[in-house]
């Protein structure tokens, strides 16, 4: 199996890359931590990868995104799965008040993901298989006062998802949007914790498993899918009120 894994060094991207390597597939990654992109790749490679290839790269510079996609493609051959993980957790109130700051986070949270997913599309398409994976958010379900610069990103690139689901449909191409829940990681290290939180393992594991059964939308942990749901169903007069 080809894997492509973009935002490589993201805690739940480096848990999903070594269950993949545990299964001695091929894989190329892409992120801007050099240091911590070498330490993956060794740890892979002892892991029993067949290969691994990796570049370095800001994925906020899109001009870059086409040779980048091309440098994978020579390594790899070919794609089964890239699966998208990069991103980064925004200061709400910096956001709210500095219009370059929330430009910046949209970028980084939606403009970039859809600019990667355009390239990659054509790519698979023209291959006529393989599977696009990304990784969203539950915050993208519904505006919510503490996070909405972010939730506003990440359901930009659910409803693209959406439509590009069906696109590529006839093509052999699959897509699904996985939409963790919180998840303890290095981006998340400054809130507090509690009974809702998850780990990247147990998030990676979900989308291995989502990849091979091919599923669309996917919440990780499952709990969260009841969450959102009810979330989703408060009525509006009610909901701006809230500030969770």
């Amino acid at each position: 199996m080809k894997i492509l894994i973009i935002g490589a060094t993201s805690a739940i991207a480096r848990a999903t890359a070594r269950l993949y390597a545990d299964r001695e597939a091929e894989l190329f990654l892409i992120g801007r931590n050099e240091a911590g992109l070498n330490e993956l790749v060794q740890d892979l490679t002892v892991r029993g990868a067949g290969s691994v290839g990796h570049l370095v790269l800001d994925l906020t510079h899109q001009k870059k995104h086409a040779g980048a996609i091309e440098q994978a493609i020579k390594f790899l051959e070919s794609i089964d799965v890239a699966l998208i993980c990069h991103g980064s957790l925004p200061d709400q109130d910096a956001c709210e008040i500095d219009y370059k700051t929330a430009e910046q986070q949209i970028a980084v949270n939606g403009l970039s993901v859809i600019s990667l997913l355009i390239l990659l599309a054509q790519k698979l398409k023209a291959q006529q298989h393989g599977t696009l994976a990304v990784i969203t958010s539950v915050a993208g379900d519904r505006g919510r006062q503490p996070n909405f610069v972010y939730g506003a990103a990440k359901s930009m690139v659910s409803t693209y998802l959406q439509g590009l689901r069906g696109k590529l449909h006839p093509h052999n191409v699959h897509v699904i949007d996985i939409r963790p829940g919180l998840v303890d990681s290095p981006m998340t290290a400054h809130l507090e914790k509690g009974l809702l939180w998850s780990t990247p393992e147990i998030v990676a594991k979900k989308i291995v498993t989502s990849i091979e059964r091919k599923r669309h939308t996917v919440y990780t942990p499952g709990y969260w899918r009841i969450i959102m749901a009810t979330v989703c169903s408060i009525p509006e007069f009610v909901f701006k009120r809230l500030k969770f």
